[in-house]
């Protein structure tokens, strides 16, 4: 549901305190030649171009040879008028002015009075003849009118041709020890796309004139709400010299502002379960609630000179996020009874033929003599098919005695669910990952004497809680969930101020913060690795928790299924501080830029991997992953602590 508002008045509080921190955005360029009814040149003549809403104007003059340019003009939609003497007045209307455009409207005068206007509608089509960069534009009436699910304009990018569709870096797909990629407002998507084939990190974000690139995998750290977005524009080949360090696509998004009319929206849009079907492969319907409400709200703080505008959304997400059907023990096997996956106990030989699993060792085999208290020796199979006696094999009938489990197993093993499918395997949708986004921002632009001038200001922040941070290192079963925090925040400062008819200087600063913390743990947490069984202490063997506010249930990883608190976590702050000139002079029927710009970047990086220690089994001792579990055999067991990284770039 979306609703919009347009009153003829409304009070605008302390708005206009912020009419002294102004300055400019993105734009295009206008430029044409103005001739007389022979085509000769008509050199003097008057352009003016009034952006609509604004009712903002700006005036040239023709040169000599009868050329006119605006090399920097707001986007939005403009009526261009030209005046010279003894001819008819020219107003052309509805011309569009994109993001990285550049527009050529040439005019015919017609001799005559100049009380008599000749006025002409621009079409709607328009063909890029004055450069050579490709790239399409996304108007903001085109994004809303359709259906998103995320309200995000990243899910648009492949509208494009030469843009993949997916990509494969999110919070919630991808980390390595200490790298990991970030999902802006929680659960969007970051744009890391392939664009031309091109790497997915290859890709430039520049919001208002402002990089607003996560500086590890270069994906978008902010997504604007999607009805403040005036357009954005993707440039996918031959890119103006200005354009650098990227290879991929120069994604530029301009957001809206105000106008000399008040202009509102609200909106709300819901999905629930109620509208959802059940996951084929799930014995229950998950839960699948989500709100996304806000709105916007423009117009003029002083008519004709300066302007706001503000946006806000919410995002609440509650999603019953299936597990799929996970392998797991059986209630046989939980029991010790391994003989409903006998045939694991082997393995397939040079030949062809089943080969027992052995004892690896002489230490091996003494512990397990301990444990079972009857003899074993280095070798000796742990079983084959029709053994029934300690005398032929290490395990007869399959079945691992409760006295030979291990403490820390026989403590765990109330942590790895039961099957509750006939199939016998586990599955459920009943654990939710709740999401909380709000996220805003407010945009002051004016016409002065120092320029056009702009001013935006973004902020971000969310909390997600994951019930299976499996991309951190966590369970992938119920119990163990994890939150990921997250807080974007833009501040962007601009200044666009001509000199004469043939002179524009473009200035831009702006700093951008983005701050997560990925996989911080709740699930599971509390439970010492004593009463678990582990021997813990530094004066005897065993495991020191060297992050004792997050002991918790040990992380333990199977072939199919981990349990256990995640055991990697990753606190990440980036600052980027940007400045650029550009300045353009036309000369002739020529425009030459030149200009320069300036990136302080700061990546800070706190990697948490495996403080308290992680065991995983892979069976390679006994041929079955949770034989060597109860009986205590891991394949690896892990603890690190890595050291914080901060990154500098100049």
């Amino acid at each position: 549901m979306q609703m919009s508002c347009n009153p003829k008045r409304l009070q605008i509080g302390l708005l206009a305190l912020l009419a002294s921190t102004l300055w400019a955005g993105d734009g295009g360029s206008l430029l044409g030649t103005i001739t007389d009814p022979s085509g000769k040149a008509i050199p003097g003549a008057n352009v003016t171009a009034t952006e609509t809403a604004t009712a903002v104007r700006q005036t040239i003059a023709t040169d000599a040879r009868g050329f006119y340019a605006f090399q920097s003009l707001p986007v939005g939609r403009y009526d261009v008028e030209v005046d010279a003497s003894g001819f008819k007045p020219l107003r052309r209307t509805g011309v569009a002015i994109d993001i990285n455009a550049k527009v050529i409207v040439d005019a015919s005068m017609a001799i005559g009075e100049r009380t008599e206007t000749v006025t002409v509608f621009e079409a709607a089509a328009h063909v890029e003849t004055a450069d050579t960069q490709l790239g399409e534009v996304i108007t903001g009436k085109q994004m809303t009118a359709v259906p998103l699910i995320s309200r995000s304009y990243t899910d648009l990018l492949a509208l494009q041709a030469g843009v993949a569709p997916i990509t494969s870096l999110t919070s919630d797909t991808t980390q390595d020890v200490g790298v990991s990629a970030f999902s802006p407002s929680g659960d969007l998507n970051p744009g890391t796309v392939s664009i031309n084939g091109q790497r997915e990190f290859a890709n430039s974000f520049v919001l208002n004139g402002s990089d607003v690139e996560e500086d590890v995998n270069m994906g978008a750290a902010i997504v604007p709400n999607l009805d403040s977005i005036a357009e954005f524009r993707i440039l996918t080949s031959n890119f103006d010299a200005e354009y650098g360090e990227f290879s991929g696509g120069q994604i530029s998004v301009v957001t809206k502002s105000g106008t000399n009319a008040i202009h509102c929206d609200a909106f709300e849009f819901l999905r629930n379960t109620d509208l959802d079907a059940r996951n084929y492969f799930s014995p229950t319907r998950g839960a699948f609630d989500q709100n996304q409400f806000g709105g916007t709200l423009g117009g003029p703080i002083r008519r004709n000179k300066i302007f706001f505008f503000g946006d806000y959304q919410g995002t609440r997400l509650t999603q019953g996020i299936d597990t799929g059907e996970i392998p797991v023990p059986s209630l046989q096997d939980r029991a010790g009874n391994l003989s409903d996956a006998a045939s694991a106990f082997t393995t397939i030989g040079q030949n062809g033929s089943a080969v027992p699993t052995t004892v690896s060792g002489a230490y091996w085999a003494s512990q397990l003599s301990q444990k079972l208290g009857y003899g074993v020796t280095a070798g000796e199979p742990y079983y084959f098919p029709g053994c029934t006696s300690s005398a032929q094999c290490v395990l007869p009938n399959a079945t691992i005695p409760k006295r030979a489990w291990s403490a820390p197993a026989a403590n765990l093993l109330q942590y790895i669910p039961a099957p509750n499918n006939p199939d016998g395997t586990f599955s459920t949708s009943a654990y939710n990952q709740a999401l909380r986004d709000n996220k805003g921002a407010y945009r002051v632009d004016g016409s002065t004497r120092w320029g056009l001038l702009s001013a935006y200001y973004f902020l971000d922040g969310w909390p997600q809680n994951n019930p299976y941070p499996a991309a951190q290192g966590g369970a992938n079963v119920p119990g163990f969930n994890a939150l990921n925090l997250g807080r974007a925040q833009l501040l962007a400062l601009g200044d666009t101020k001509t000199f004469g008819s043939t002179a524009v200087n473009e200035f831009h600063f702006s700093f951008m913060r983005d701050s997560m913390n990925l996989g911080q743990p709740i699930g599971g947490v509390g439970v010492s690795l004593a009463s678990q069984g582990f021997v813990v202490g530094q004066n005897t063997p065993g495991i020191v928790p060297l992050s004792p506010k997050t002991e918790g249930v040990e992380s333990v990883d199977f072939n199919n299924f981990s349990i256990g608190t995640n055991s990697n976590e990753l606190k990440q702050s980036n600052n980027t501080f940007q400045s650029s000139d550009n300045f353009s002079k036309v000369a002739g029927t020529h425009t030459i830029t030149f200009g320069g710009q300036f990136h302080y970047d700061q990546v800070n990086v706190n990697p948490i991997a495996q403080l308290n220690g992680n065991f995983i089994f892979y069976g390679s001792e006994t041929g079955i992953d949770f034989a060597d579990f109860l009986l205590g055999i891991p394949s690896q067991y892990n603890q690190s602590q890595l050291q914080p990284f901060y990154g500098r770039n100049k």
